[in-house]
């Protein structure tokens, strides 16, 4: 004859873990956690800049009026803050991208791995050059 099974009793987490309770803002403890976190909200940014930038052409092929009406409400304090707000999180994401690079990318040369600036060199020398180029562009019209 056999023994009616028991029911194991169930708890939510094994009763020998220890969790200790962590707080919601724990990534404020450490600069490498809150660099990343910030890293993170920067992307909500470049898509903001994005579609300013999206929406600004729209205006541009509508006409001068339709780009005049852009431009008034790009003037507004509030558009301003929220631009000079986006201007430092894509110029921090981008900093950050550039210097991830060399990290994600294993770049040998006769079986030696380059120094980490050496990959990381192009990258801003590109951005300088081609933030140069258009800065000539729409300064000489």
């Amino acid at each position: 004859m056999q023994q009616p099974t028991k029911v194991p009793h169930y708890t939510k987490y094994h009763p020998r873990w220890f969790r200790p309770r962590v707080s919601v803002y724990w990534w404020l403890g450490q600069w490498q956690y809150l660099r990343f976190i910030l890293r993170e909200l920067s992307s909500v940014f470049v898509a903001l800049t994005v579609i300013m930038t999206l929406l600004e052409l729209r205006a541009v092929v509508q006409g001068p009026v339709a780009y005049a009406r852009f431009q008034h409400q790009l003037a507004k304090p509030g558009v301003i803050l929220i631009s000079l707000i986006s201007l430092f999180f894509v110029l921090f994401h981008t900093i950050t991208w550039f210097n991830l690079t060399p990290r994600a990318m294993a770049v040998k040369v006769a079986g030696k791995r380059i120094p980490e600036w050496l990959v990381a060199a192009p990258n801003y020398l590109i951005w300088i050059v081609v933030s140069g180029a258009i800065s000539l562009l729409i300064l000489r019209g």
